[in-house]
């Protein structure tokens, strides 16, 4: 697997530009929102007619998610993905010119109908923003480039929030004639960037367009619950909308009452939003980095865990209201335990990068590309449910229930770990990746090259040398996709280790000698695995090695090819020989402490061999070649 950051995609055409175009949108969208707020005040409009405009404003915005996402699925499905983001983002320059002209006209009704359409186009834009990920990056390159998107957006959001909030305050008089000319510039900037980026194919350029809303929109959301996985990969990103929906509704009120704000100052506001947003950029940049340039879902309870973890201390850090009122940075800084705060803060940003990132990169790589789009507009549909879903449970236990912003806080991360706690029992897939992530790179330095060999969906056979009772769980953690691994069935039920390896769907097997049954309903359900499309992984040799060398490889592999030829992707273990769990230095088989903590261990990928090719004795000399001379 090559060492490239993921930063090296910000050089390359066929990623930089999308990047720029969906970080401009992003900017525009929040420049524009908040320079609606901001004219709001220059015009002196009375608090009570502000309310209502701020509370029909992300009505307006979001509406056009639950009207047209289904259509806008199909649409990104239907075209070529360059040429839609350019109708895009031409649509966006005239929308802005009619937020251009209530700017000027200073006519909030002109501005709203504006407001309307920036939602109706972020909609059309929505499902081609991360459709367009799988065919233009590489397997590998999945994580590392949804990181320097959700960065890209959680920064552009900020910076255009403040941009657009200092507008009025800057350009005083002109205020207006300023905010105008900023969206449509952007607009128009975007536009001319969107025209650098590649063409890149349609998903199912001969889909029939239905219409009707109706019933397409229950058909995309049909679309999103097809796996399992990602059907709780949806739900899990719906979540992360509603959790932040809550977060940062609160923190205006939460800056001035619980952190001592200045009334009517957005200064501390900003600060804490900026924390939150700043962490989500580093969680979101670090995920290629911890998951090794593959999808690493187990990721996602580590996230989960983490929001919650942070969440619970910040109720602690500040349960009540600030001792002192009318603070700027500066001196909140200075306040006893404000550091906590300011930890806790960027510490729910930083682990919801670790929770968002995985959860997008296994949706692209688990969904069929003809699906996608109609995929990710399901997606859309439900996250705009839980975004109101979340206003009004905020409303409602502040104002019926007397909850205080702390309160709250200290509900929503009990809340978040009981549903992480479901999501992971009816897909114990993402906890068993956890573990197995949290075990592997506590014991070993993982290197894993060739990955990219493995295909992204289709059935496939894996095998691999036998070195120690890890094997499993380092393969595991090194292949993107769940494997059904073949194991001999007293390794499956040693303790604890017994559970993850139920989890994972792993298929105990014995000799003919030791209990025919059993081997035969293992190759039973091999074949069932791999008509279903799935991978399964076998260590040939059938046991242990004792010496540290490749034994030869048995023909149960052969017997499977007969049966079912699908394609076989030969991998070695290299450094195994060394660990605690390999019969290395023990002729009864004990375990012993290994040389040097942490030891390196490879992981190699060679590309696929047919199976109407493929032989034990052709299998095995391309595992001695992988693996070299080191076990």
């Amino acid at each position: 697997m090559s060492g490239r950051s993921q930063f090296t995609l910000l050089r390359q055409r066929r990623f930089l530009p999308f990047f720029v175009v969906q970080a401009l949108g992003a900017f525009n969208d929040n420049v524009y929102r908040q320079a609606i707020i901001a004219l709001l005040f220059f015009m002196g409009i009375d608090q009570a007619e502000r309310t209502l405009y701020t509370n029909l404003a992300p009505a307006l915005f979001i509406l056009p998610y639950f009207l047209f996402s289904a259509t806008a699925g199909q649409i990104a499905e239907k075209m070529e993905k360059s040429k839609l983001i350019r109708i895009t983002t031409t649509m966006e320059i005239m929308v802005m010119s009619v937020a251009a002209i209530g700017f000027i006209a200073q006519s909030m009704p002109i501005l709203l109908i504006a407001l309307f359409g920036t939602g109706l186009q972020s909609t059309l834009f929505g499902p081609v923003k991360y459709s367009i990920l799988p065919s233009v990056l590489k397997s590998e390159e999945l994580t590392g480039g949804n990181g320097l998107v959700e960065m890209g957006t959680s920064i552009s959001i900020l910076t255009g929030m403040i941009f657009g909030g200092m507008i009025f305050a800057i350009a005083g008089t002109s205020g207006p004639v300023t905010a105008a000319a900023s969206v449509v510039a952007l607009a128009v900037i975007g536009n001319m960037v969107s025209r650098a980026i590649p063409r890149t194919d349609a998903g199912n350029p001969n889909l029939k367009i239905n219409w009707n809303p109706i019933p397409e929109t229950l058909a995309i959301l049909r679309l999103t619950r097809k796996q399992p996985a990602v059907r709780n990969a949806v739900l899990g990103i719906s979540w992360f909308w509603f959790i932040g929906t809550i977060l940062t509704a609160q923190l205006p009120t939460y800056a001035e009452v619980n952190l001592g704000g200045v009334s009517n100052s957005p200064e501390l506001y900003i600060f804490a939003l900026a924390l939150f947003s700043i962490g989500t950029g580093i969680g979101s940049l670090s995920c290629e980095k911890l998951s090794g340039h593959t999808v690493e879902i187990g990721l996602v309870p580590l996230g989960s865990f983490g929001i919650s973890a942070f969440m619970l201390d910040l109720y602690f850090a500040r349960p009540g209201q600030a001792l002192s009122a009318g603070l700027g940075v500066a001196e909140f800084l200075n306040q006893a335990g404000s550091w906590r705060i300011v930890i806790d803060l960027a510490g729910i940003g930083i682990f919801t990068g670790f929770f968002i990132v995985p959860l997008f990169a296994l949706i692209q790589s688990r969904t069929p590309k003809s699906e996608i789009s109609r995929v990710i507009a399901g997606l859309n549909v439900q996250n705009s449910l839980f975004i109101v879903a979340a206003a009004v449970i905020g409303i409602v236990v502040q104002r019926f229930l007397g909850l205080t912003i702390p309160q709250l806080f200290l509900a929503l991360a009990i809340a978040n770990l009981l549903v992480a706690i479901y999501i992971f029992t009816l897909v114990p897939e993402f906890l068993m990746r956890f573990i197995s992530w949290i075990l592997v790179r506590t014991l070993y330095r993982l290197r894993v090259r060739g990955v990219e060999n493995i295909p992204d969906q289709g059935p496939a056979l894996i095998v691999c040398n036998h070195v120690s009772y890890m094997d499993a769980l380092i393969l595991l953690a090194s292949i993107p996709r769940p494997v059904h691994f073949v194991m001999y069935y007293k390794i499956f039920n040693i303790p604890f280790m017994s559970w993850l390896f139920r989890q994972g769907k792993a298929i105990p097997i014995a000799s003919a000698k030791e209990n025919p049954e059993l081997m035969k309903r293992a190759f039973e359900r091999i074949d069932d695995a791999l008509a279903n499309g799935e991978i399964v992984g076998i260590f040939p040799e059938g046991a242990l090695t004792r010496d540290g060398q490749i034994a030869p490889f048995k023909t149960g592999v052969e017997h499977i090819l007969k049966r079912r030829p699908v394609a076989v992707i030969p991998m070695a273990l290299k450094g195994m020989w060394t660990s605690m769990w390999s019969r290395r230095d023990s002729r009864l088989g004990r375990m012993r402490v290994p040389r040097r903590f942490r030891a390196h261990v490879d992981v190699i990928t060679d590309p696929a061999i047919p199976g109407t090719q493929a032989t034990s004795a052709l299998l095995e000399a391309h595992v001695r070649r992988l693996r070299g001379d080191d076990a």
